[in-house]
């Protein structure tokens, strides 16, 4: 992105559909601008793609990531024939205008080897497998199949899943004044899953924790520091 490291980018709405044509520098990249996909959730990158204006206006209408086919001269909606659509959440231009951050919700692999990204699995920032967990337990608790834990656990009640909360925050605390590193690791991985389960269980998610935090930390930064 020109002038990348002279600026951090500007965010042109929190709603993709405040994005104005009319702000974007096209003519620099020939009537074209590159599109960046992020997942919304992870921050995992999962493609590049090319948006003319009437690709932008028709991911805008749709909801559903739309880009200009260079290939084959037309529009091209993601996963149009696979059904791998890429759900729109938000759209972003760059601080020169002339790139575009896209961010959506994958509805499958978004590359065509299968791959949750055209970069290869396993590029996702270390802390995005948190929001790939959330959303599994999310799904495990609308689905509930049978033999998972993760039903057992939601079918025993809130009370069950909070007193193995408080079970794995012990052990955790335990491991710890052990310095048993490995140990420490473990328990804290038990602990995060279960208190996951307990968020979801009442209608929370992680992301609504990382909220308070955020929020905790923008009001007193220097107390949060």
């Amino acid at each position: 992105m020109a002038g990348s490291s002279r600026c951090s980018g500007a965010d042109m709405s929190a709603n993709a559909k405040e994005v104005l044509a009319e702000q974007l520098d096209w003519a620099k990249g020939g009537g074209l601008l590159p599109a960046i996909v992020q997942h919304f959730a992870t921050g995992e990158v999962l493609m590049l793609g090319y948006m003319n204006r009437e690709a932008l206006a028709a991911t805008q209408a749709s909801g559903f990531v739309t880009f200009w086919s260079r290939s084959k001269q037309r529009l091209w909606r993601k996963g149009e024939t696979s059904g791998n659509v890429l759900a729109l959440q938000s759209v972003r231009a760059d601080c020169d205008r002339d790139t575009l951050l896209v961010q959506a919700d994958p509805r499958g692999p978004t590359c065509h080897l299968g791959t949750s990204s055209c970069f290869g699995d396993g590029v996702q920032p270390p802390l995005g497998f948190l929001a790939e967990l959330d959303a599994l337990i999310a799904a495990r608790n609308q689905a509930r199949p049978a033999g998972s834990y993760t039903t057992h656990l939601f079918e025993s009640g809130v009370r069950r899943i909070a007193q193995k909360v408080g079970e794995e925050g012990v052990e955790t605390a335990l491991a710890a004044v052990a310095q048993d590193d490995d140990a420490l690791l473990g328990e804290a991985a038990d602990l995060v899953y279960h208190l996951t389960v307990l968020l979801r269980a009442r209608g929370l998610s992680l992301a609504d924790v990382a909220g308070v935090l955020e929020k905790r930390h923008t009001s007193t930064p220097e107390a949060s520091a």
